[in-house]
Order: C-alpha cells, then structure tokens, then sequence
C-alpha cells in the first residue's frame, strides 16, 4: 500500500463559516487555525498548503474567560527607542475586535511561507454580516 501525497494542483478549497457569538476567543481561533492548515482533511500533509477559507463572524461577541479582558495585554513595538505599545484586550475588543481575532489565529499557525498563505484565506467580520455568499460557505460543524 502506498502513501498519497498531495499536490498544489489537486487541492479543492471550500468555505467555511465559524460564529464565534458567545464562544471563547482562543477555541474560535484554535478551530480557525486547524482548518486554515488543512487539518480536517484526510490527504493533510504538514509540508503542502492544502487547507480551506474561513469566515469567522460576530468577533465582537467573542468571550474571554476569567480575568483576560484586564490582564491580558497586547504589546507592539515601533522599532524606534521607547516604542513598545501597550494595549489591553478590554480596549482592543471594543474597538477592533477583529485584529483581537487575527491576532489569536495568527499565532495559532506556524510562523513559515506555508502559514503566512494560510493567514491570507482568513476574513474575520464584526458582525453577522460578511461580503462572501456568492462563494456559498458553509456552516462548520465538529
């Protein structure tokens, strides 16, 4: 019995839409992750860009468990002396929760080419309401 690898050409992307109203950010984001990379899918392969596009909708009603929303805090830096940026994550989900999404799922893929292509097939949206239907996605359910 031989192993099937697959190739760039052979891949079918569908589309999939993840509501994260009244879910944890870090399991909406985990799930996002797993199906940017292909993971669901039985031909996976680590080293073949093989996963699907996700729509993640409602981000603002995203939860954050315990003490997050006044602990957890984002940091950037400028690149200039003294520029490293604070932001809390109650401040950053009332004004952009869909950088606070990005963000998660960001980390949750592998820091390479593979995992940067992945990012590109994500589409976070601040409400129910999303400029994909003609692509006709669908509900994911596991």
């Amino acid at each position: 019995m031989s192993t099937t690898m697959p190739k760039v050409a052979e891949i079918t992307r569908k589309w999939y839409i993840l509501d994260a109203a009244n879910k944890p950010l870090g399991r909406t984001a985990a799930t996002a992750a797993m199906i940017l990379r292909g993971k669901h899918k039985p031909d996976f392969a680590p080293n073949v860009d093989c996963g699907d596009h996700v729509i993640i909708i409602n981000a603002e009603k995203a939860l954050l468990t315990g003490k997050k929303l006044d602990q957890k805090i984002y940091y950037h830096h400028s690149g200039w002396i003294g520029g490293m940026k604070s932001v809390k994550y109650r401040l950053l989900m009332k004004e952009n929760p869909e950088k606070a999404m990005m963000l998660a799922v960001k980390g949750m893929v592998p820091d390479t080419v593979i995992g940067r292509n992945a990012l590109t097939r994500c589409r976070v949206f601040k409400g129910a309401e999303h400029k994909h239907a003609a692509q006709q996605p669908q509900a994911w359910t596991l």
